[in-house]
């Protein structure tokens, strides 16, 4: 007996790393899969393989660079569409406890620039610096 699948029930199945590549939870579909392999993706506090098929209803937690997430799978989603979009094939479940985490992260960010009198000196305070040191 052979069995063969349609083209509708081969659309169904959605692995989990194309899905969160497709809800804008990663940027690109590689990390997805790095983070899957990297056991920063859980269901039911297992760890999940990219390769695992999404079903509607499940709860994964999820771990970016940003914020750690959970969501829930209202809707699967087969190609990346914009946020707006996006946002309606998931339920962000997140506890409010981790949420204040984030925020207070977000207050110690820092944007690049040399913290005063920190690291090395610049330019114009090695010029004065050094026209301490030849007196």
């Amino acid at each position: 007996m052979v069995l063969f699948i349609t083209m509708a029930e081969e659309k169904e199945k959605l692995r989990i790393d194309k899905y969160l590549w497709a809800i804008r939870l990663y940027k690109t579909r590689s990390q997805a899969g790095d983070a899957c392999d990297k056991g920063k993706v859980k269901c039911k506090g297992v760890n999940v393989k990219a390769s695992r098929v999404v079903a509607i209803g499940d709860e994964y937690e999820a771990k970016t660079e940003a914020r750690k997430w959970v969501v829930k799978v209202t809707g699967l989603l087969h190609k990346r569409v914009q946020y707006s979009e996006a946002i309606l094939f998931y339920e962000d479940i997140t506890p409010p406890e981790e949420l204040d985490s984030i925020k207070f992260d977000a207050a110690s960010f820092q944007t690049g620039k040399r913290m005063s009198k920190i690291g090395r000196p610049t330019k114009r305070e090695r010029r004065d610096l050094g026209g301490f040191m030849e007196q």
